[in-house]
């Protein structure tokens, strides 16, 4: 029994690829334990608190070990209820397509809000650790392109990008599904996101 929290971060729904193939990883993943429990956030129906002065301050101050002042304690108080609703999870589903050759805004903003010190990360003399650890992740990255030669890799700030951010916060085990190239001739769109498809349940029955 094993409770997996799914962030979607795509506003196209049935017509993403990216969502598509992480529905085969949830399938797979509740029919592998009738007890396992899945929690999606739609981070396009999630309304997040604005990153605005009062909350960097409040982040600030509990890096440095001060006291809040009543504005920043507001602010921090609903940031620490997403931050741990994030942590209450087992293990993790990420379904993102590429915009502009990296992450959408939503998703952006999402990881900005759950990145905090003494929640998901804390500082000390030795430098940063992550907190969030010995769960697993699993990551659907849907792309027009196909970014596996040397020079198309170097224009990808999607995967590098997520993979730094979440090994910051104390993720070991990030396994990675690639739905490339979408923009291609459909028969081989079709055969590249039916192999993501077997990719992302091998996935799921394995964590």
């Amino acid at each position: 029994m094993s409770k997996l929290l799914y962030v979607e971060s795509s506003p196209r729904k049935e017509r993403s690829a990216s969502i598509e193939v992480a529905q085969s990883y949830l399938q797979a993943f509740r029919q592998k334990d009738a007890g396992n429990e899945v929690e999606t956030i739609d981070l396009w129906e999630l309304a997040l608190p604005e990153f605005n002065g009062d909350l960097i301050n409040a982040k600030y101050r509990v890096l440095h070990g001060e006291q809040h002042t009543e504005a920043e304690a507001r602010a921090w108080a609903e940031v620490r209820g997403i931050a741990e609703q994030f942590m209450a999870a087992d293990q993790y589903l990420f379904s993102l397509p590429m915009w502009n050759f990296s992450i959408p805004y939503k998703l952006k903003h999402y990881i900005d809000i759950i990145t905090q010190p003494g929640i998901t990360f804390r500082h000390s003399e030795e430098g940063f650790q992550g907190l969030v650890t010995g769960k697993p992740v699993t990551l659907i990255y849907a792309r027009g392109g196909d970014y596996e030669s040397v020079e198309s890799s170097a224009m990808d700030f999607q995967q590098p990008y997520m993979e730094m951010i979440l090994g910051f916060i104390g993720f070991e085990e990030i396994n990675s599904v690639f739905v490339e190239p979408m923009l291609a001739a459909p028969e081989i769109k079709a055969q590249r996101l039916n192999e993501a498809k077997d990719h992302a349940v091998d996935f799921a029955l394995s964590d």
